[in-house]
């Protein structure tokens, strides 16, 4: 009865007070925004600038005054554009509340699950998505969690009726735990056990890679094996197999073992990367790096290694862009970009590891990431800059050049009791 009291009010005090946005029509009339500091995504920075899209598409970038008839014009002086930022690896819209187990759709029963489709769990009416792209992050990779395999993560756009509306590239890679083996310092009894652990691990994961690879050379097979049949894009490379690991000698087994198979990998997580670069950039391996704002993994590291981590991913010229795991908690990935900037990463570097870097490792690069010609216009104007959390205050946002809303709960409430209480609220 407790529990079902808590459900209960968890859910009246999450829906009672406020709805969600309604998602906006398609794009009407173009759109100039002028007098910008435009921040291409691509190193480019365009001082008073313009920038000009019609029927969700970028017409134009540069300095020239444009003039289109019935255009909506924003005049965008002292103010930044910048792309829509992309948050991958993460289960927005698959969470709601934390506590509440029933609103937790990230995870399958079971260690095997390629042919699970996070997609279709996706829920547009999620609370955490307006708290979400009000900080600019306006698509997001919603991804499986838990298992050896988790399932197929898809991209969606963060302003959608329901999710075959917020379906951006459907299905588009596998998720795998890899074995982590023994971390530094495990005593000689925990050793023993992720030993045990990680053998079954990996006898599991060389069944699974065996049986899908020849399945995937069959051309016809008498019987459809689901799972099977979702491994097959593996390897011909149309999806990418994403190996979520953290210590360096799973990274170090993870690449030497996939050698011998066809597919494309991206390392997530990757705390340890810094420790194997010349192999991962021998390799060509990108890396999708997790919460730069933690605490380094062992006492002996320096303090500071999460916050440069990028800057010698930067510097041995390996790709790589920024993720924070979780759901409410990607709110702060422009902040996690912009903490780099003290620790050797410029600030259109730090720009493209959360736009155009992540676009090309999850393979939407020739549609956004960068504000160019012939790309949708995902992008957002910023009081200052959007790395910084002063300046990161948004004004006008928009998605395939539809003029999203940037209300959200925690506004509403803001200006609710600051109406009560009589003080001036934003």
């Amino acid at each position: 009865m407790h529990r079902i009291l808590f459900f209960i009010l968890a859910f009246g005090l999450t829906f009672g007070f406020a709805q969600n946005p309604s998602p906006a029509p398609a794009q009407s009339v173009p759109v100039i925004i002028k007098n910008a500091t435009i921040h291409t995504g691509t190193g480019q920075v365009i001082e008073k600038g313009t920038l000009v899209f019609e029927n969700g598409k970028i017409t134009y970038v540069g300095v020239e005054d444009k003039n289109i008839a019935n255009a909506k014009v924003i005049d965008a002086t002292g103010k930044h554009v910048y792309p829509g930022f992309i948050a991958p690896n993460n289960y927005i819209g698959l969470n709601e509340i934390e506590m509440v187990r029933s609103t937790l759709d990230y995870s399958e029963v079971g260690d095997i699950n390629p042919n699970v489709r996070s997609l279709i769990a996706y829920n547009t009416d999620s609370k955490i998505i307006p708290a979400i792209r009000v900080n600019g992050v306006l698509l997001s990779q919603c991804t499986p969690q838990g298992g050896i395999v988790s399932g197929s993560s898809s991209l969606v756009q963060l302003d959608a009726w329901n999710w075959q509306d917020a379906a951006y590239k459907t299905d588009e890679g596998i998720h795998m735990n890899y074995p982590e083996f023994a971390p530094y310092g495990a005593t000689a009894d925990e050793i023993k056990r992720y030993q045990d652990y990680d053998k079954k691990q990996l006898e599991l994961i060389e069944k699974l890679m065996s049986d899908a690879y020849s399945y995937s050379l069959e051309t016809t097979h008498t019987a459809t094996n689901a799972k099977l049949e979702s491994m097959k894009g593996l390897f011909n490379k149309s999806k990418t197999l994403y190996l979520h690991v953290d210590y360096i000698k799973g990274i170090i087994h993870a690449i030497q073992y996939f050698k011998k198979y066809p597919v494309n990998i991206v390392l997530v997580g990757a705390a340890d990367c810094y420790q194997a670069l010349d192999l991962i950039k021998e390799n060509k391996i990108s890396i999708i790096l997790n919460n730069t704002h933690r605490l380094p993994n062992r006492s002996q590291e320096a303090i500071d290694m999460p916050y440069k981590t990028a800057a010698l991913l930067q510097k041995a010229g390996i790709k790589y862009c920024l993720c924070t795991n979780g759901g409410w908690q990607v709110r702060n990935l422009p902040f996690m970009a912009g903490t780099t900037v003290g620790y050797g990463i410029t600030k259109e570097e730090a720009l493209q590891s959360i736009t155009k870097n992540t676009a090309e490792i999850l393979g939407i690069d020739k549609t956004t990431g960068t504000l160019e010609l012939g790309k949708d216009a995902n992008l957002f104007i910023s009081n200052g800059d959007a790395l910084d959390m002063q300046g990161n205050v948004l004004v006008f946002a928009f998605i395939q050049g539809r003029e999203i809303s940037l209300d959200n709960s925690q506004k509403q409430l803001n200006k609710k009791y600051a109406e009560k209480y009589g003080v001036k609220g934003e």
